[in-house]
């Protein structure tokens, strides 16, 4: 289990401004960030991070694009406040877990001496930052977030779990499909850009 209480060694700090920190770090330095701030036994920073991530890019989702505001709980305004709880309390660590499950066996198959699931879970959080910024109804952003997203997620499993590029970017693949390319919706995004150009 995570320990929210205690600050393990190595670990990340809590707290917003650390949340902050984290997610400029690892969009400027990501490299020196994995290798240092991923500790074992250390997820909840991970997990907070997640949380923040989906909630800020379902939330400008819903602010730039009201259309995308489910409308099962009344009005826009509760209908949005319900749907960005259920995705911190519920939808996030759930994705999150899932498919760090999914990392792990992935990582089983193609990598004989690796690190533990915690420091996966933790490099898959992390790997999300860029989609705090695809919420917004721009195609050629959102596309971009998610390879950023997909190529953070291999450089983390290559340095955290000390493997080759080729192995972390084949063990990578399908869960940066599913994150990146659907749960953040860059597969979408693509489409409407190749869309476009094909109009062009």
């Amino acid at each position: 289990m995570t320990t929210w209480v205690d600050n393990p060694e190595g670990g990340r700090a809590r707290g917003p401004a650390a949340v902050a920190r984290a997610w400029v770090e690892v969009l400027v330095r990501p490299t020196r960030f994995f290798q240092t701030g991923v500790a074992p036994g250390d997820q909840a920073p991970g997990l907070v991070f997640a949380v923040c991530v989906a909630v800020a890019f379902a939330g400008s989702r819903f602010v730039l694009d009201p259309a995308t505001i489910p409308t099962a709980f009344g009005g826009p305004g509760v209908s949005a406040a319900v749907s960005l709880l259920f995705v911190a309390v519920f939808v996030a660590p759930a994705a999150l877990h899932l498919t760090a499950a999914l990392q792990t066996v992935l990582l089983i198959l193609l990598v004989r001496d690796r690190a533990g699931i915690s420091e996966t879970v933790q490099v898959l959080a992390y790997a999300s930052a860029p989609c705090a910024l695809a919420g917004a109804p721009v195609p050629a952003l959102r596309a971009v977030c998610a390879l950023y997203g997909a190529g953070l997620l291999a450089l983390g499993i290559r340095e955290v779990h000390d493997t080759t590029t080729g192995r972390a970017v084949a063990a990578t693949a399908l869960p940066a499909a599913l994150v990146f390319g659907y749960g953040f919706r860059g597969f979408a995004a693509a489409e409407t850009l190749l869309a476009q150009w094909y109009v062009i």
